[in-house]
């Protein structure tokens, strides 16, 4: 039986409980959490996970442990559970920002750490999280992880010196696609077509295009093509978004996310 202990049961926590719980480790593993919102504990209690007093008690009965807590607060934590790290625990953070060698130095020298930026999706087991880890973690130990995120959506191994630059890619993007999304159901609104009917097709066409961009074996130019008659309506509308420069902007967002998870790094 694998022990897995998580410290913050939000809702990322949260959906990565209920990932193992429907993963072929959920039939293998013995879950704990702890987190100051007794709710939350209460929620959890009912799918079979054992709630702790505090962090203590997860390191003392773990051998993977998660911190699914903000980078604000992972300091604090990382100090209350370094009394109780050993080399044998495998530290899993999804704290934006947050590198290994800090999570190293606030707890012990050796720690296993895996890194991981997972996005909201995950809710829904349509998660896409990327994964890194620290040299000490064995293979057996980081594809126990890594299939812990496979199982609640697509998982992809990235260099530890670009976990922050991933995080445009696929821990902030959807915020920036529902922007997306917000102006074409806008426009829809504003000239007479209901809300419900234009937010079914559009995130259908979202849902359409993500597999093409992934199944159909064309690059994303020539997927543009395929949809652009010349003279045609997708035209006019593209030539709108060249024209504002769409790319550049999405570019610049990405070095700004960028940006401000170098500033939160530790």
């Amino acid at each position: 039986m694998i022990n897995i202990g998580f410290i913050g049961a939000g809702n990322m926590g949260s959906a990565i409980i209920k990932g193992i719980l429907s993963s072929e480790a959920g039939s293998r593993s013995k879950l704990f959490a702890f987190d100051p919102d007794k709710d939350k504990l209460s929620a959890l209690g009912q799918l079979g996970v054992t709630a702790c007093a505090d962090e203590r008690a997860i390191m003392e009965n773990c051998k993977y442990v998660f911190l699914a807590v903000k980078p604000q607060v992972i300091e604090s934590v990382l100090e209350a559970i370094a009394p109780y790290t050993t080399d044998d625990t495998v530290i899993i953070s999804i704290a934006a920002g947050i590198s290994d060698e800090f999570i190293a130095r606030k707890t012990i020298s050796a720690a296993k750490v895996v890194l991981v930026m997972p996005n909201t999706p995950l809710l829904l087991g349509e998660g896409a999280s990327a994964l890194s880890r620290s040299d000490s973690v064995t293979d057996e130990e980081f594809d126990l992880v890594f299939g812990i995120f496979s199982s609640c959506g697509k998982a992809s191994v990235v260099s530890k010196d670009k976990m922050k630059e991933i995080i445009a890619i696929n821990g902030s993007s959807p915020a920036f696609i529902y922007l997306f999304a917000k102006g074409f159901i806008d426009y829809a609104q504003s000239v007479g077509i209901d809300e419900n009917a234009a937010q079914e097709l559009f995130a259908q066409s979202l849902i359409g295009s993500a597999k093409m961009i992934t199944d159909s074996g064309y690059s994303i130019d020539e997927l543009i093509k395929m949809v652009s008659s010349p003279g045609g309506t997708t035209l006019a509308g593209l030539d709108r978004l060249y024209e504002g420069n769409l790319t550049d902007v999405v570019k610049d967002c990405c070095d700004a996310c960028t940006k401000r998870a170098y500033e939160l790094s530790k």
